[in-house]
């Protein structure tokens, strides 16, 4: 999902309480869907903009509401970029498709 290390995820969850998966018995972490929009939101800040955690933690205390929706704007936005390129390729099968037939 967001394409880090194992070992970072651990480093955030000792670094940012926001971000407590529960465990099993076997010690494999669970996260919760808070969880997951903690992380989502720490690498927003920390990989996407490049603060320092000392950065996003401040961030997070003083603008959490506008870091939130800046960054659920950004994930919009991104989605409906993969939709358009999705349509701009359909299109341009479409395109070839009739371009061979016409020959």
């Amino acid at each position: 999902m967001f394409n880090v290390n194992t070992s970072l995820l651990r480093h955030w969850e000792t670094e940012f309480t926001s971000i407590r998966p529960s465990k099993s018995d076997k010690g494999t972490r669970q996260y919760s869907e808070q969880d997951i929009e903690a992380i989502r939101l720490v690498y927003h800040l920390v990989k996407e903009k490049g603060l320092t955690l000392k950065g996003a933690k401040q961030n997070l205390k003083t603008n959490k509401k506008g870091v939130v929706q800046t960054e659920d704007i950004i994930y919009r936005l991104k989605f409906i970029r993969s939709e358009l390129s999705a349509l701009k390729e359909e299109i341009e099968k479409t395109e070839k498709y009739f371009l061979n037939l016409e020959n």
